[in-house]
């Protein structure tokens, strides 16, 4: 499973970029470092880090119906570090990271529920130009501008980087399918907010 996850994010690099035969001449001398977003404090007592593809629906369920309540119990409370890691299945989920990743730590989360909640409009089309068009105005909506989702959707660099990291990551916690959760150290599969609860309450009892 993990090669063919990794043979998918090779696929997904390999057209990138579907907007601009220069996009792909984008390169720079200087290693680019991919770091994972999170919110709560780093020294919670419970950490759980989510494998999630911005093109998997079971995700954006997810996102729809858990996340709130478990950013607002026990996030936002202080009680819980949640991590977000991307997983690119297609092209289509990479470039939804990139302009995630382009708002930067301030406006990436943001952005990402913005990318869950649209995800039946910008990643149904068959057409790239299309979901490019469709993913620009929700980083748009966000506050960013043209000229920032030019740079960040034309840095090859940082594109080859962030499939390493997802692969690297991928392969260290033996993920298989998205959406995956590593909760203090232990991995699950997808659940609903009453089994996460369970779980993370009998974390914090220890």
């Amino acid at each position: 499973m993990l090669k063919k996850l990794a043979a998918a994010a090779s696929i997904a690099l390999a057209g990138l970029f579907p907007l601009s035969a220069s996009a792909q001449e984008a390169e720079t001398t200087t290693p680019v470092e991919i770091t994972d977003f999170s919110l709560g404090p780093a020294d919670a007592k419970v950490q759980i880090t989510e494998y999630a593809s911005f093109t998997c629906p079971h995700c954006a369920t997810f996102h729809a119906n858990v996340w709130p309540q478990l950013k607002s119990e026990y996030v936002d409370t202080g009680k819980v570090r949640f991590t977000y890691r991307e997983v690119y299945f297609d092209r289509y989920g990479l470039w939804a990271a990139m302009v995630a990743r382009c708002g930067g730590e301030m406006r990436y989360f943001g952005i990402v529920d913005m990318i869950f909640e649209q995800q039946q409009e910008w990643a149904a089309s068959d057409d790239p130009n299309v979901v490019i068009g469709k993913l620009r105005t929700i980083a748009k909506t966000a506050g960013l501008d043209d000229a920032s989702l030019d740079a960040c959707l034309k840095d090859g660099a940082k594109a080859e980087a962030m499939v390493a990291h997802f692969e690297a990551n991928m392969a260290a916690d033996e993920v298989e399918g998205t959406p995956t959760f590593i909760i203090n150290g232990e991995k699950h599969s997808n659940m609903s907010f009453e089994d996460m609860k369970a779980i993370i309450d009998a974390k914090l009892a220890e």
